[in-house]
């Protein structure tokens, strides 16, 4: 029997700037640093001073793009992606280049405001396989991530204290506004709509819980793993179909357990890895299905490695050298190790040990100890590594 392997010969705002890109700092690994770099160079060449939408992919190393989605919320995808990646990598060069895009794409999202203080969109990265109205939760909650971040780069790079500002407040406001016009008690859970007139459970809803943002997470939490959206494949992207696709399950996993629902995302996320990791499809996640026969995506297995960095760990880039963390350990776990991390220009172990109620954190640069601090479960910490 023939096999015949399939390729995208492209870009995505999604898949490399959204979800692998951010990660590859973490892994030390050269050339998907430079893949990233390169990817958010491709996305550049098409910033505009009438600031009408950068493409959603560019297609076959930049001899042409694809767009047939229209916006799909790609300038919050770049944005989000590019400023993690830059913290994270603690590249000033690299940093300094990337920001015209950064700040690009962020001017981009605040010209798109509705009035309502949600970002506008003609589709989401779902490209009209389900309806996502003229504003959706997801791009809103990437762009509010991304303010977050420029606020945190800008001042690595000495922006004015001004323009940093103004971030933090476009932030504040937006946060408002995700709660006010998403925040919605959907099929019995104080949880949220995915657009305006949604009134069913969406997979999305999980977003808010990645960026931060907890103030429905136990409504959020009971609704994603509730029967009308869990399957044995993770889950649905909207309750009552049987479609379902990767991405959603995997953000979601990552929220729940960074939102302090530790067991519930652990023992989610071990039935995830029992049929994905050690069942038929291996090793990467799936695309979609029904669609494509269960395609795989490489980038997209990026997200199961953040469930771990940003997730269990907590670790969310706060400068070249610096990052907040809130580690979770489950209950039966004595001690969670991340070795060899490579990200905010270091080279750094870190150790979390259960001790009676509390976490024992530690963190070490080869055999040298310089972050030590016993906190209580839920607790954030800030990480300042030296030159």
């Amino acid at each position: 029997m023939a096999l015949v392997a399939k390729y995208y010969a492209a870009i995505w705002a999604n898949d490399q700037a959204e979800y692998i890109n951010p990660f590859f700092p973490y892994l030390g690994y050269e050339i998907g640093n430079q893949s990233a770099l390169n990817a958010f160079r491709h996305f550049a060449r098409y910033m505009n001073d009438e600031y009408r939408p950068i493409p959603s992919s560019i297609i076959s190393e930049g001899v042409g793009y694809w767009h047939g989605a229209k916006d799909r919320g790609d300038g919050a995808m770049i944005a989000y992606g590019a400023a993690r990646y830059a913290l994270a990598r603690g590249n000033e060069k690299e940093a300094r280049e990337l920001w015209p895009l950064i700040e690009w794409c962020l001017e981009y999202c605040r010209r798109k405001l509705t009035d309502q203080g949600v970002v506008a969109s003609d589709s989401d990265e779902l490209e009209n396989r389900f309806p996502a109205g003229n504003a959706n939760l997801c791009t809103s909650s990437l762009y509010y991530d991304a303010l977050l971040s420029a606020s945190f780069l800008g001042k690595e790079l000495g922006l004015p204290s001004s323009r940093l500002k103004e971030y933090s407040q476009q932030a504040a406001a937006l946060r408002r506004a995700i709660e006010s016009h998403f925040g919605y008690d959907i099929e019995g859970y104080k949880s949220y709509r995915y657009y305006e007139g949604n009134d069913v459970l969406r997979a999305w809803i999980c977003m808010p819980l990645t960026v931060g943002i907890y103030d429905r997470s136990r409504g959020t939490i009971d609704a994603l793993f509730s029967s009308r959206l869990w399957t044995n494949d993770g889950l649905l992207t909207q309750a009552g179909t049987e479609t379902f696709w990767d991405r959603s399950t995997l953000y979601a996993l990552r929220g729940t357990i960074a939102a302090g629902e530790v067991e519930k995302g652990i023992d989610f996320l071990k039935q995830y890895s029992q049929r994905r990791l050690l069942g038929d499809h291996v090793p990467y996640a799936i695309e979609a299905w029904p669609e494509g026969d269960q395609r795989h995506l490489s980038a997209e297995s990026g997200l199961y490695c953040r469930i771990f960095t940003e997730g269990l760990f907590g670790i969310r880039p706060t400068g070249f050298r610096s990052f907040e963390m809130t580690p979770r350990l489950p209950k039966d776990w004595k001690y969670a190790n991340l070795n060899k991390v490579r990200a905010f220009n270091s080279d750094f172990d870190i150790q979390v040990v259960r001790v009676k109620d509390k976490l024992d954190v530690r963190v070490y640069k080869g055999k040298e100890l310089v972050y030590k601090k016993k906190i209580k479960e839920g607790e954030s910490v800030r990480i300042v590594l030296s030159v």
